[in-house]
């Protein structure tokens, strides 16, 4: 079984909740409806599941009265051999975006708090409009990704103690042997390849073949693409297909800020924001803004017009240029501005899945461009990523002008330092 961080947000939920229900929201096949079930199954003494999409019978259970008590009733006339024991039952309300009276009821099992409940789902966002009253103040959300490169590690074996020996490294800001830094390299190879989809990371386990886990990205993506049949109206499925598909191609630029006009030849703002709106409401992208300035708190420069997609899964998103672009990228052998923006969702990935809130710095001469800025005791730190050694002459501009009190640069060589520019192996973004 794959182990995940987000086992032990479940038990402090369990242990810090008063009143308030769990709501678990992230893309789809990202590990959700397993982990929560392995959590109820072994922390509690009776486990009820409800799943909304598979079984859409179910939602009659919250039509009527939201009394908590006449839902208890409900649950048991349609489940066998139902136990509600207090204060030891955890209830799953799976795929919630699909009945909206049980999103509002949160607040009434929350206020009973006889029984806990947690309620996950893939699409949330795309339902708010049908929800007769958000529970707030009720419910905890928490975001669940695929596997982090951590998660990752740990599935291929790595132990939290070579983990733990590696940061040291980085916290000496001493070079990694060579060895060592070849094989944290090649995992990570491994991980911008397989990425963090539990099916594709077991496909790899089992049969060490990426032929077997690319088949495994492309059922995962076909999944994805019923989806967007099942949730999207008519009107927006395909200008949703046609923006997630624009993706390698955006990245594919010298400059990867997303572009209306390479999704079609007359694309723009007004035809296509609400289908990529769709799409990260499913979790499937994120976005990173440009800023005006790079200065503390970034949010308040942000330019909401001038941004950069990313999948969220970076397994996924190199499935889409290809079998052979990912043998290559194994290799280390891919050239070309595609590689650079691969790197960027790469790091994008790694860093997002640990918390961090990302943005990115063009300036308006065009001169100058630092893939990440992020926000630590109240300076902006920027991060340059290299897919291969080379110089920094936008990094260093930066130093110059906005005087950080350090700096990252992201490459595929070693750890050196030069001042307050610290040059990092791609691997050790796992310990920023």
């Amino acid at each position: 079984m794959l182990k995940r961080k987000i086992y032990d947000e479940l038990m402090k939920w369990k242990e810090t909740k008063h009143r308030e229900c769990l709501l678990v929201k992230g893309a789809r096949q990202v590990g959700k409806t397993f982990i929560i079930e392995q959590f109820g199954k072994n922390e509690y003494d009776s486990y009820i599941y409800l799943n909304f999409y598979q079984n859409p019978q179910q939602k009659t259970i919250f039509e009527g009265s939201l009394e908590p008590v006449e839902i208890y009733k409900k649950i048991s006339l349609y489940l066998n051999n139902v136990r509600f024991i207090e204060n030891s039952t955890l209830i799953f309300l799976d795929e919630i975006q699909d009945c909206p009276n049980a999103r509002t009821a949160l607040k009434f099992l929350a206020i009973d708090d006889r029984y806990d409940v947690i309620a996950s789902g893939s699409m949330l966002g795309l339902h708010y409009k049908e929800m007769i009253s958000i529970p707030v103040g009720y419910e905890r959300t928490i975001e669940m990704f695929s596997l982090d490169f951590e998660e990752f590690l740990w599935a291929a074996g790595k132990s939290q103690t070579a983990i733990k020996a590696l940061e040291e490294y980085y916290i000496k800001q001493e070079k990694v042997p060579a060895g060592i830094h070849e094989q944290f390299l090649s995992l990570l190879l491994e991980y911008l390849v397989v990425g963090g989809m539990p099916e594709a990371v077991n496909t790899f386990l089992r049969s060490n073949n990426y032929q077997d886990v690319y088949a495994t990205q492309k059922k995962i993506m076909e999944s994805y693409r019923e989806d967007i049949k099942h949730y999207a109206s008519a009107s927006e499925r395909q200008k949703i297909s046609d923006c997630y598909n624009s993706i390698p191609r955006q990245l594919a630029k010298e400059y990867t800020k997303f572009q209306y006009k390479v999704v079609s030849r007359d694309g723009n703002a007004r035809r296509y924001s609400n289908s990529l709106n769709w799409l990260v409401d499913a979790g499937m992208i994120k976005l990173c803004s440009n800023v005006s300035t790079p200065q503390f708190p970034l949010i308040a420069y942000e330019k909401p017009e001038q941004f950069k997609v990313y999948v969220t899964d970076i397994g996924l998103l190199t499935s889409l240029y290809g079998a052979e672009a990912q043998a290559a990228l194994l290799k280390n052998s891919l050239t070309g501005p595609a590689k650079g923006g691969i790197y960027e969702n790469l790091i994008f990935d790694i860093l997002t899945k640990r918390g961090f809130s990302l943005n990115y710095f063009k300036n308006d001469k065009n001169t100058q461009e630092i893939e990440f800025l992020f926000t630590k005791e109240n300076n902006v730190i920027p991060i340059e990523v290299k897919s291969k050694n080379g110089t920094t002459i936008s990094l260093n501009q930066f130093m110059e002008l906005y005087a950080p009190p350090y700096a990252y640069k992201l490459i595929s060589g070693n750890l050196g330092v030069s001042g307050k520019k610290i040059t990092l192996p791609l691997y050790m973004a796992l310990f920023l």
